[in-house]
C-alpha cells in the first residue's frame, strides 16, 4: 500500500546557518551565541536574548541586516529541491517570519511554519509570539491525524519532540551531546546520506 508522506525539517543548523550565532559574531556579544542546542527551554532562551538586545540598544533591523548577508548551507538547496521532487516538505522552525523571508527566497520559497515578533514604533523587539507552544510536535501530530507518514530531521533540543512524534526521526548536523542524549535518532552529517535515509522511508 502506497504511503503518502510528509517530511518535516528544522531550518537553522539544518538548511541555513544559525541566525543568532551569526548575529553574535557580527556584534561581538558572546551571550547571543546560545541556541536551542544549549538551552532546552525556548522561553528562557528568547527572554534572555531580548534582554541582551535591550541592553545594547539593538533593534530588529540590526538583526535583519545580518540575515541579509547569510546564505543557505552548501548543498542545502539542491537537497531540498530533490526532496521536494519526491514528497511534500514542510519546514518547522522556531525562528520568526521577520527573520525567515530572505532565507526562504534563496531556498526557492519552501513552506515554513514559524513564529512572529512584536516590535514597537522604534523597531525595538518588544516581545515574541509563539504561533503555538511545542509547535513542531503538534504539527507532526496533526499531519499524522490526516493519515500521512511523517519523516523528520533536526539538530537541536527543540527538534527532539518532533523527531519522536514522527514515524521516523533523524538528527542532522547535531552536536555530540545531543546525539548522546538521543541515541534513538540516527545522526547524519551529509545531505546525500540524509536524503538516502529519507528515500528508504518513502
Amino acid at each position: 500500500m502506497k504511503k503518502q508522506t510528509i517530511v518535516t525539517l528544522d531550518l537553522e543548523g539544518v538548511l541555513v546557518p544559525e541566525i543568532w550565532i551569526a548575529f553574535a559574531e557580527k556584534t561581538g556579544i558572546a551571550e547571543l551565541r546560545r541556541t536551542t542546542r544549549d538551552e532546552p527551554d525556548y522561553d528562557v532562551l528568547m527572554k534572555g536574548r531580548l534582554d541582551i538586545l535591550d541592553q545594547h540598544g539593538l533593534k530588529l533591523k540590526d538583526i535583519q541586516e545580518v540575515i541579509g548577508t547569510l546564505s543557505p548551507m552548501e548543498g542545502a538547496k539542491d537537497f531540498l529541491d530533490e526532496l521536494r521532487s519526491l514528497t511534500q516538505v514542510i519546514i518547522l522552525s522556531d525562528t520568526f517570519e521577520e527573520f525567515a523571508q530572505p532565507l526562504m527566497r534563496q531556498l526557492g520559497w519552501p513552506t515554513i511554519f514559524c513564529h512572529y515578533l512584536e516590535t514597537d514604533a522604534d523597531g525595538r523587539i518588544a516581545n515574541y509570539k509563539l504561533r503555538q507552544p511545542n509547535q513542531k510536535q503538534r504539527a507532526v501530530e496533526a499531519f499524522k491525524s490526516l493519515n500521512y507518514h511523517l519523516i523528520a530531521a533536526g539538530d537541536s533540543f527543540n527538534d527532539t519532540t518532533m523527531l519522536g512524534e514522527a514515524h521516523k526521526g533523524f538528527l542532522f548536523h547535531s552536536p555530540a551531546s545531543i546525539q548522546a542524549q538521543f541515541p534513538q535518532f540516527t545522526p547524519f552529517e551529509q545531505y546525500e546520506d540524509l536524503l538516502a535515509a529519507i528515500k528508504a522511508e518513502l
